[in-house]
């Protein structure tokens, strides 16, 4: 087990954060297994909008993983890695509650087994996730939006027309941009900005990154209800449930919100006392953030207990793992960070994107090697150097 810090690329700004300094831990799994002569190796990483996370790695779980018999972490019949038994062996002794750098430092081991796992198989990583939870016929696409306008300092609304028009011209046909790091008339202006590019109000979803308090989310949502936007992302603290029931029964459009949330009994809370509607919010919950797929797969039976559907779900990260959950586990869709967020983020050029679907890369596992400029860094990572 090996992990390297590495940081993200480019300086943007959000209405909360600055980008500029953020990290991300990506970790190898070396197996003793080869495949057409080389050892076959998984990689995971832990998501984006949080960091790295080597001392939990390296401290608690790599010892704990390391340390125990190989076939403790296999399914019975030998056949592969057991995310569940290595989920298990990671969080010995570790006590309930406290989601926090923990969840994306385990995710990033479990996700790394995914990978393992789908190339020991010779075979997409959304091919192995759906035949493990029981989606036998995954296509390979996903619906696909945008995540862009975010806060570029001078650059204006020319500027926010232009990214928006590049996503266009990139086979986009939805988009998301920030809000609440402006006074309101000027993200107002930003908003019908980039409508004149999405034409179609239910292509543009705005999000606040959880900034406002309760009075402001309120006043904000008033301010956009009669757009028909698609989606209001995050207007307070993602566990301010309250604050997120009362602008859910202002606000007549879909709320987004879950990317903060990093286990199923924060699913649980959300849908029992958030308010959310069946059949119209959205629940972004990110595996990279939230313990992997299988605690993902988790969140997903809360929310279908609760009424709700998986067609709800857009996962946050935009990136090529997430692309292979929402594929592999039927999803509505995800995002994507074009230009933004390397070398982890965004897909790589065997991702076709065209009226707004995406292809998931054919390569085994997740395809991280298919980014060229991710590619360097996993094989460093997985030579050990």
């Amino acid at each position: 087990m090996r992990d390297v810090t590495v940081g993200l690329q480019g300086a943007v700004t959000n209405a909360v954060v600055s980008f500029r300094h953020h990290t991300v831990s990506i970790v190898a799994l070396v197996s003793d297994q080869i495949r057409k002569g080389q050892q076959v190796i998984g990689f995971g990483f832990n998501s984006i909008g949080r960091f790295a996370q080597s001392g939990i790695i390296r401290e608690r779980l790599k010892p704990r993983v390391l340390g125990v018999d190989p076939a403790d972490l296999l399914f019975p019949d030998g056949s592969a890695f057991d995310p569940e038994a290595l989920l298990r062996v990671a969080m010995r002794d570790e006590k309930p509650g406290g989601h926090g750098d923990r969840a994306g430092a385990v995710a990033a081991l479990e996700l790394a087994i995914w990978d393992l796992n789908a190339k020991l198989a010779d075979e997409p990583a959304y091919v192995t996730i759906g035949r493990h939870f029981g989606y036998q016929q995954p296509t390979g696409t996903a619906a696909v939006y945008a995540a862009g306008g975010y806060y570029h300092g001078d650059s204006g609304m020319a500027g926010l027309r232009e990214e928006l028009a590049a996503y266009v011209d990139m086979g986009f046909d939805a988009f998301k941009i920030k809000v609440g790091g402006a006074p309101l008339q000027h993200d107002l202006e930003r908003i019908n900005t980039a409508l004149e590019i999405a034409g179609d109000s239910s292509r543009l979803a705005v999000d606040a990154n959880g900034r406002f308090g309760a009075s402001e989310a309120a006043t904000f949502g008033q301010a956009i209800a009669g757009l028909g936007l698609r989606w209001f992302e995050e207007p307070g603290d993602p566990l301010d449930f309250e604050l997120l029931r009362g602008v859910a029964s202002a606000y007549p459009g879909a709320l987004a919100t879950g990317e903060n949330l990093f286990s199923c009994v924060d699913a649980r809370n959300l849908v029992r006392y958030g308010g959310m509607r069946p059949g119209a919010d959205i629940f972004q919950m990110d595996p990279g953030l939230s313990y992997g797929i299988g605690e993902y797969a988790r969140m997903l039976d809360v929310l279908e207990t609760y009424g709700h559907d998986r067609s709800q779900c857009f996962p946050h990260g935009g990136h090529l793992i997430n692309l292979h959950v929402a594929v592999g586990l039927g999803l509505g869709g995800c995002e994507a960070y074009p230009g933004v967020f390397g070398p982890v983020g965004g897909y790589s050029r065997q991702c076709e994107i065209r009226d707004g679907q995406v292809k998931a890369p054919d390569a085994p596992g997740f395809g991280l090697e298919t980014k060229q400029d991710l590619r360097p860094m996993l094989q460093q990572l997985g030579e050990g150097s």
